[in-house]
């Protein structure tokens, strides 16, 4: 789940992905409600993924005014339509619409992330390795401006409040990522906001399950700018949410 634009706002990618040993759900989750002018992102992120893997595609269109859900059909992913506007709630809703799965995979849906990529996140689960893969950019490789310096430095931060609370060594806050799904409904994620993505990691490390890095490939967005990422006042602002998020559950405990 992140945030990407092309004029729209939160992107969110997953999709049903089929392996011998277990299936995995990916979708893509958008939240869009600008009017765009271009939808090549969207529809180069659904062409790129490895069809191989993958059985169906989810789009979770987040209450948007342009063409880009059309775009996503096109592309050949199925949409659903959220109304509540939020990179979480989008979330919510695409994890509400898959049915019985072993594993969900995120990206985003700026074409920043390399979905052709996707097995380096299923290894360590298909190994019996990990129950959360995070896509480390840090630990694999990015272009030259894909990430800002105020960008890394939150991710830095809230990195390091993970490790010093929770005890997990994390180098990437990343939005491509691949869990359980059996954990991830265990998590019970309540964050409707940019927050997702750390509630997400911070209750798997509280709960004690394992969490690995894989390292991944990142390059500029393929249209837009991002409204947090590519400016500072956005950056503060998601940074305040995310860094809220890392420390709000630290209480948090599994139900038993």
């Amino acid at each position: 789940m992140t945030i990407i634009t092309a004029d729209c706002r939160f992107f969110i990618r997953c999709l049903r992905c089929v392996d011998r040993k277990f299936r995995v759900d990916r979708y893509v989750l958008e939240a869009s409600y600008r009017p765009i002018t271009r939808f090549g992102s969207i529809a180069k992120v659904v062409v790129d993924i490895p069809r191989d893997l993958v059985s169906e595609i989810i789009v979770v269109d987040n209450a948007s005014t342009d063409g880009t859900a059309e775009a996503a059909r096109q592309a050949g992913a199925r949409v659903v339509r959220e109304e509540r506007l939020g990179y979480g709630a989008a979330c919510a809703t695409g994890v509400a619409v898959l049915g019985p799965i072993d594993v969900v995979v995120q990206l985003d849906a700026d074409y920043g992330d390399d979905p052709t990529e996707l097995p380096l996140l299923l290894v360590p689960l298909q190994s019996g390795q990990a129950d959360l893969v995070l896509g480390s950019r840090e630990l694999g490789r990015y272009e030259s401006g894909a990430l800002s310096p105020h960008q890394r430095f939150g991710n830095w931060l809230t990195a390091q409040i993970m490790y010093v609370l929770y005890g997990a060594r994390v180098t990437d806050l990343g939005p491509f990522r691949a869990i359980r799904k059996p954990v991830l409904d265990r998590l019970a994620l309540v964050d409707r906001t940019y927050g997702w993505l750390v509630e997400m990691m911070v209750k798997a490390a509280r709960a004690g399950y394992r969490i690995v890095e894989a390292p991944v490939s990142y390059r500029l967005r393929y249209a837009g700018q991002s409204k947090v990422s590519g400016t500072v006042k956005g950056s503060i602002k998601a940074g305040l949410v995310i860094i809220g998020a890392s420390v709000r559950y630290y209480a948090w405990k599994l139900a038993t």
